[in-house]
């Protein structure tokens, strides 16, 4: 969509089926749309899957009045639970010093580091979620990273999307029955963890989100006969955090440990700015970054480069609008492409290339970038933005700290595949990585 938009701009129209779609593409459409006129694109679209499974509950793909309650209930309550803050920090640095002992193990040897990475990121959001982490080797711990990792593949898959656009019976769509099926799996276990919750709740201190919702769900009853806090919504926002906070981080570190193999003297030169600020004994913490420039410059570029959800997830007008002197009808679906606004040639002096060089001056002091935009913007901006941010300062620099990363044997960092696998998030093909010890 990027290429149609050098032949139509930065704001152009398709038809799929009988639907017409708008796309904006760009930093200053996008910008302009999500943050300044947030109020007219800042609804959820919701393609006929995900209308039909998702209802319209939770904080990822909710709509209207229920979004709202739910987001700011999500955010209040993450927050106090530390998300973000230096509380988490310490949780965040015991999953990453189990990843290192992982990696340790396979002794420079080949391996593909996926499930690892995974597990780890997964029980950052499980400790919010459920107030517990989970064992690696968890059988159920495993088999919800599988559903997850399943769904995300099915939900853009050929057959599903032609579902979404033609009246085609679901019955004849085994991808979506497949889908269907391991959302019910998923929500089953959300929801049993849910309901042994309530029945366990005496009112004292909330351990978890899934607390807190208890918690404001009895407060609430009786009291609000159109509360939002029902037993869906929990089940809902519960599997949207588990699977926004799993996908889209572990998605990125991927991405960062493939860029850092096949740019190796980027990868030499963070290790050198760890020793010369930290040094080799002490961990590294969270308010290091602020003496790690080039560091958190790379950091940023993966995040740019890396460009995980390209499309972004459908917008929709939520009223007759007017946008750039067109008429957008109310209910329009929206598709504002991040990929754009990450790859703009009028943002970035190098755009289709890897270069820390897009978040440092020229003094070698880091730079914000307002074109910097992986987490979105505007109303629907990712709510664990600080926490992913986060996530991925200590996972490397506490991995460059110890290891260098290498291609497997046979493998020079120039042939290292930077192709993409198709999906709803915008994935590195599977690899293997050597850690050799620092």
């Amino acid at each position: 969509m990027c290429k149609l938009a050098e032949q139509y701009g930065e704001v152009f129209t398709f038809h799929m089926g009988s639907t017409k779609y708008v796309v904006l593409t760009g930093y200053d459409a996008v910008k302009e749309a999500l943050v300044t006129q947030a109020d007219d694109f800042g609804e959820r679209n919701l393609t006929r899957v995900m209308k039909n499974n998702l209802k319209g509950k939770g904080i990822v793909f909710g709509v209207g009045e229920s979004w709202k309650t739910m987001r700011r209930f999500t955010l209040s309550t993450l927050r106090d639970f530390g998300m973000g803050r230096s509380t988490i920090a310490d949780r965040i640095e015991d999953e990453v010093q189990k990843v290192m002992e992982i990696f340790m193990q396979h002794q420079g040897r080949p391996f593909d580091p996926i499930i690892n990475i995974s597990s780890a990121v997964s029980n950052i959001i499980c400790i919010l979620v459920f107030g517990h982490r989970f064992e690696y080797d968890d059988p159920q711990f495993l088999r919800l990273l599988k559903l997850t990792t399943e769904n995300v593949r099915l939900v853009t898959s050929p057959m599903v999307q032609l579902y979404n656009i033609f009246p085609i019976p679901a019955f004849l769509v085994n991808d979506l029955q497949k889908f269907k099926q391991n959302g019910m799996e998923s929500r089953s276990y959300f929801r049993k963890v849910y309901q042994q919750c309530k029945a366990e709740h005496d009112g004292s201190d909330a351990r978890s989100f899934i607390d807190s919702f208890v918690t404001r769900q009895q407060e609430e009853e009786g009291k609000n006969p159109k509360t939002y806090f029902d037993e869906e919504n929990m089940v809902f926002s519960a599997t949207n955090l588990f699977i926004a906070g799993t996908e889209s981080t572990t998605t990125t570190i991927r991405w960062g440990l493939l860029l850092l193999m096949k740019y190796p003297h980027i990868q030499e030169k963070v290790q050198a700015e760890i020793e010369s600020v930290i040094g080799r004994e002490r961990p590294p913490r969270v308010d290091d970054r602020k003496n790690l420039p080039y560091t958190d410059a790379v950091l940023h570029e993966i995040q740019r480069f890396g460009n995980v959800i390209p499309n972004n997830i459908l917008h929709e007008t939520k009223e007759d609008t007017t946008f750039r002197g067109y008429h957008i009808p109310k209910g329009t679906p929206v598709i504002p492409l991040l990929g754009s606004v990450l790859f703009d040639k009028t943002q970035w002096q190098t755009p289709h290339q890897f270069n820390p060089g897009h978040f440092l001056d020229e003094d070698g002091r880091f730079i914000k970038r307002d074109a910097f935009m992986p987490f979105s913007a505007g109303r629907r901006v990712c709510i664990g933005e600080n926490l992913a941010k986060m996530e991925l300062f200590l996972f490397f620099t506490t991995l460059l700290q110890r290891f260098t990363l290498r291609p497997p044997p046979g493998v020079q960092p120039q042939d290292l595949d930077l192709s993409a696998t198709p999906g709803f998030s915008y994935a590195p093909v599977p690899y293997e990585l050597c850690a050799v010890k620092y």
